[in-house]
Protein backbone atom coordinates (compact mmCIF):
# COMPACT_ATOMS: atom_id res chain seq x y z
CA UNK A 1 0.00 0.00 0.00
CA UNK A 2 1.02 3.11 -0.67
CA UNK A 3 2.14 6.22 1.74
CA UNK A 4 0.07 9.04 2.28
CA UNK A 5 1.42 12.37 0.58
CA UNK A 6 1.35 14.75 3.79
CA UNK A 7 0.61 17.58 1.28
CA UNK A 8 -3.23 15.80 0.55
CA UNK A 9 -4.50 17.93 3.72
CA UNK A 10 -4.39 20.94 1.83
CA UNK A 11 -7.02 20.59 -0.26
CA UNK A 12 -9.26 19.53 2.71
CA UNK A 13 -8.37 22.50 4.60
CA UNK A 14 -8.91 24.73 1.10
CA UNK A 15 -12.80 23.38 1.26
CA UNK A 16 -12.81 24.93 4.24
CA UNK A 17 -11.42 28.11 3.27
CA UNK A 18 -13.74 27.91 0.16
CA UNK A 19 -17.12 26.71 2.31
CA UNK A 20 -16.13 29.73 4.67
CA UNK A 21 -15.42 31.98 2.81
CA UNK A 22 -18.32 32.58 -0.31
CA UNK A 23 -20.67 31.10 2.69
CA UNK A 24 -20.06 34.64 3.96
CA UNK A 25 -19.92 36.61 1.03
CA UNK A 26 -23.17 35.35 0.69
CA UNK A 27 -24.60 36.08 3.47
CA UNK A 28 -23.18 39.76 3.68
CA UNK A 29 -24.51 40.56 -0.08
CA UNK A 30 -27.64 39.27 0.68
CA UNK A 31 -27.47 40.76 4.63
CA UNK A 32 -26.33 44.65 2.42
CA UNK A 33 -28.06 44.37 -0.39
CA UNK A 34 -31.67 43.65 1.61
CA UNK A 35 -30.76 46.01 4.79
CA UNK A 36 -30.67 48.71 2.18
CA UNK A 37 -34.09 48.09 1.06
CA UNK A 38 -35.13 47.57 4.78
CA UNK A 39 -33.49 51.31 5.86
CA UNK A 40 -35.52 52.70 2.95
CA UNK A 41 -38.58 51.84 4.01
CA UNK A 42 -38.27 52.28 7.53
CA UNK A 43 -38.24 55.79 6.15
CA UNK A 44 -41.37 55.59 4.23
CA UNK A 45 -43.26 52.96 6.58
CA UNK A 46 -41.76 52.38 9.96
CA UNK A 47 -43.86 50.15 11.39
CA UNK A 48 -42.70 47.53 8.72
CA UNK A 49 -39.41 47.63 9.87
CA UNK A 50 -39.71 44.60 11.33
CA UNK A 51 -42.05 42.19 8.92
CA UNK A 52 -39.01 43.33 6.45
CA UNK A 53 -36.34 42.09 8.32
CA UNK A 54 -36.79 38.27 7.04
CA UNK A 55 -34.52 38.74 4.03
CA UNK A 56 -31.90 39.97 6.56
CA UNK A 57 -32.52 37.02 8.38
CA UNK A 58 -32.51 34.11 5.69
CA UNK A 59 -29.00 35.63 4.96
CA UNK A 60 -27.30 35.04 7.85
CA UNK A 61 -28.52 31.94 7.84
CA UNK A 62 -26.01 31.29 4.80
CA UNK A 63 -22.98 31.70 6.87
CA UNK A 64 -24.07 29.13 9.27
CA UNK A 65 -24.32 26.59 6.29
CA UNK A 66 -20.57 27.14 5.90
CA UNK A 67 -19.13 26.70 9.03
CA UNK A 68 -21.52 23.63 9.58
CA UNK A 69 -19.35 22.35 6.26
CA UNK A 70 -16.24 23.89 7.61
CA UNK A 71 -16.71 21.90 10.97
CA UNK A 72 -17.66 18.48 9.25
CA UNK A 73 -14.75 18.73 6.92
CA UNK A 74 -12.30 19.58 9.66
CA UNK A 75 -13.32 16.56 11.75
CA UNK A 76 -12.50 14.04 8.85
CA UNK A 77 -8.97 15.50 8.62
CA UNK A 78 -6.50 13.35 9.86
CA UNK A 79 -2.73 14.28 10.31
CA UNK A 80 -1.02 10.84 8.80
CA UNK A 81 -3.78 9.11 7.01
CA UNK A 82 -5.44 11.48 4.70
CA UNK A 83 -5.52 10.70 1.32
CA UNK A 84 -5.72 12.54 -1.96
CA UNK A 85 -8.61 11.53 -2.91
CA UNK A 86 -10.47 13.10 0.38
CA UNK A 87 -8.81 15.86 -0.49
CA UNK A 88 -10.21 16.28 -3.90
CA UNK A 89 -13.37 15.03 -2.45
CA UNK A 90 -13.59 17.89 0.84
CA UNK A 91 -12.52 20.47 -1.38
CA UNK A 92 -15.32 19.48 -3.53
CA UNK A 93 -17.92 19.46 -0.80
CA UNK A 94 -16.56 23.33 0.53
CA UNK A 95 -16.68 24.55 -2.97
CA UNK A 96 -20.19 22.68 -3.14
CA UNK A 97 -21.72 24.39 0.02
CA UNK A 98 -19.55 28.05 -0.41
CA UNK A 99 -20.61 28.40 -3.99
CA UNK A 100 -24.08 27.44 -3.82
CA UNK A 101 -24.33 29.68 -0.66
CA UNK A 102 -22.93 32.92 -2.52
CA UNK A 103 -25.32 31.99 -5.19
CA UNK A 104 -28.72 31.71 -2.32
CA UNK A 105 -27.08 35.16 -0.92
CA UNK A 106 -27.04 36.65 -4.62
CA UNK A 107 -31.05 36.05 -4.83
CA UNK A 108 -31.76 36.59 -1.60
CA UNK A 109 -30.08 40.01 -1.88
CA UNK A 110 -31.54 40.98 -4.67
CA UNK A 111 -35.43 39.73 -4.00
CA UNK A 112 -35.12 40.92 -0.75
CA UNK A 113 -34.45 44.72 -1.56
CA UNK A 114 -36.69 44.73 -4.19
CA UNK A 115 -39.60 42.57 -2.40
CA UNK A 116 -39.85 44.93 0.65
CA UNK A 117 -39.68 48.09 -1.39
CA UNK A 118 -42.63 46.39 -3.13
CA UNK A 119 -44.07 45.04 0.22
CA UNK A 120 -43.98 48.50 1.30
CA UNK A 121 -46.39 49.63 -1.91
CA UNK A 122 -48.69 46.95 -1.75
CA UNK A 123 -49.45 44.63 1.32
CA UNK A 124 -50.25 41.80 -0.90
CA UNK A 125 -47.02 41.09 -2.02
CA UNK A 126 -45.96 39.68 1.15
CA UNK A 127 -46.67 35.83 0.56
CA UNK A 128 -45.12 36.09 -2.99
CA UNK A 129 -41.92 37.27 -1.50
CA UNK A 130 -41.89 34.87 1.17
CA UNK A 131 -42.17 32.48 -1.15
CA UNK A 132 -39.05 33.76 -3.28
CA UNK A 133 -37.25 34.04 -0.24
CA UNK A 134 -37.69 30.21 0.37
CA UNK A 135 -36.80 28.93 -2.87
CA UNK A 136 -33.91 31.25 -3.12
CA UNK A 137 -32.57 30.29 0.36
CA UNK A 138 -33.37 26.28 -0.55
CA UNK A 139 -30.93 26.71 -3.45
CA UNK A 140 -27.85 26.63 -0.26
CA UNK A 141 -29.74 24.10 1.50
CA UNK A 142 -29.01 21.57 -2.11
CA UNK A 143 -25.66 22.69 -1.65
CA UNK A 144 -25.33 21.89 1.76
CA UNK A 145 -27.17 18.52 1.63
CA UNK A 146 -24.69 17.33 -1.25
CA UNK A 147 -21.94 18.40 0.93
CA UNK A 148 -22.70 16.69 3.72
CA UNK A 149 -23.26 13.64 1.73
CA UNK A 150 -20.06 13.38 -0.17
CA UNK A 151 -18.16 14.69 3.37
CA UNK A 152 -19.55 11.45 5.22
CA UNK A 153 -19.61 9.11 2.64
CA UNK A 154 -17.00 6.13 3.73
CA UNK A 155 -14.08 5.34 1.57
CA UNK A 156 -11.82 2.64 1.75
CA UNK A 157 -8.40 3.33 3.49
CA UNK A 158 -6.45 4.26 0.32
CA UNK A 159 -3.32 4.92 1.78
CA UNK A 160 -0.67 4.37 4.43
CA UNK A 161 0.41 6.35 7.44
CA UNK A 162 3.38 8.40 6.21
CA UNK A 163 4.57 8.18 10.38
CA UNK A 164 6.56 5.14 11.03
Amino acid sequence: MRTCDPNSAFFGYMGIAASSIFSNLGAAFGTAKSGVGVCSVGVMRPDLVMKSILPVIMSGVLGIYGIIMSILIKGRISADTYSTYLGYAHLSSGLIVGLSSLASGLAIGIVGDAGVRANAQQNRLFMGLILILIFSEALALYGLIIGIYITMSDTPALCASYIN
